[in-house]
C-alpha cells in the first residue's frame, strides 16, 4: 500500500472515531498533496506524486510546524505551540524512522566515497544523492552542514 492510500485510510479511521484534530491534520496533508499534484501536472502527464515526493512534502510540513512552534513559544502562546506539536505527531506517523547522528555521518561518508567528491564544489552531487536515497529519513538542513564539514576536511 502506498503512502497516499495510508493517509486516506487513516483519515477514514479518524473520521469514524470522530477524532477532529487528527481529521483536520490529515485533511491538511491531503490538501497539500492535491496542491502539489496540480502543480506537477503537464500537458502530457497527469501522474500523481510518488512516495518519495510525498515524503519530502511531509518533511517540509513538519519543518513549517517546527518553525511555527518556535514563533509561538517566543510569543508566549503555548496553546498554539501545543496544537502544532499535535499536528507534527500525526504527520510523523507516515514518515520512515529518522536516522541517528551516527547513521547520518556514516551515510554521508559512504555517499562521498561513492560519488568521488573531493571538494566543496561537489557538495551538490553529494546532497542530491543523499536526497535520492534517504528521503524522509534525514534532516537535510543538518546533513548539509555535515557534508560541508566533511568536504572541507579533505
Amino acid at each position: 500500500m502506498g503512502l497516499r492510500e495510508q493517509i486516506n485510510d487513516s483519515l477514514k479511521e479518524a473520521m469514524k472515531a470522530k477524532d477532529q484534530k487528527r481529521v483536520g491534520t490529515l485533511r491538511l496533508v491531503n490538501a497539500a498533496l492535491k496542491d502539489r499534484d496540480i502543480a506537477a501536472r503537464t500537458e502530457t502527464s497527469r501522474e500523481l506524486l510518488g512516495d518519495d515526493e510525498i515524503l519530502s512534502l511531509l518533511a517540509k510540513m513538519i519543518k513549517q510546524r517546527e518553525d511555527s512552534i518556535t514563533a509561538y513559544e517566543a510569543g508566549n502562546r503555548p496553546e498554539l505551540a501545543a496544537a502544532e506539536k499535535g499536528e507534527i505527531a500525526v504527520i510523523r506517523e507516515f514518515m520512515p524512522k529518522q536516522m541517528s547522528a551516527d547513521e547520518t555521518k556514516a551515510a554521508i561518508a559512504k555517499v562521498i566515497a561513492e560519488v568521488g567528491a573531493a571538494s566543496i564544489k561537489d557538495m551538490g552531487k553529494v546532497m542530491n544523492a543523499l536526497k535520492e536515497r534517504f528521503a524522509g529519513q534525514m534532516d537535510f538542513g543538518k546533513a548539509s552542514g555535515a557534508v560541508k564539514e566533511a568536504l572541507t576536511a579533505k
